[in-house]
């Protein structure tokens, strides 16, 4: 399991990442706001050629969730459905559900209950 986290700052979203049956299973804890943009961006790896095209985000740990992290999540399903891929989004809790489904994100990339779900969606 990998960590990614600024190590010159303290950081309010730490995010860890593991590969199950070749999809990047990401697990986010903290808020994600302007300032973890870019960690959540590298968290979710879609900017890295080599990395997998199929990524399930864990947000059962995210407390907050604004703007920043929604672009950051479009901009991410958008790299991977280029190439075949998907985003998924699992475990979301009610106040970060609510602000996915405001914004139309949830017809867009799938939301699940669970990462297991999410997997096998």
């Amino acid at each position: 399991m990998s960590h990614t986290a600024p190590a010159d700052q303290p950081s309010r979203l730490t995010a860890e990442h593991r590969m199950v049956d070749g999809v990047r299973v990401v697990a986010l804890r903290g808020e994600i706001d302007h300032d973890a943009r870019e960690q959540l961006s590298q968290a979710l790896g879609a900017q890295d050629e080599t990395a997998p095209a199929r990524i399930v985000a864990d947000l059962s740990g995210v407390t907050f969730l604004d703007s920043s992290g929604i672009n950051v999540f479009v901009a991410a399903y958008q790299q991977v459905s280029g190439a075949g891929g998907w985003v998924r989004i699992a475990g979301a809790q009610a106040s970060v559900l609510r602000v996915l489904q405001l914004v139309g994100v949830d017809t867009l990339i799938s939301c699940h209950p669970t990462t297991e779900q999410a997997l096998t969606a």
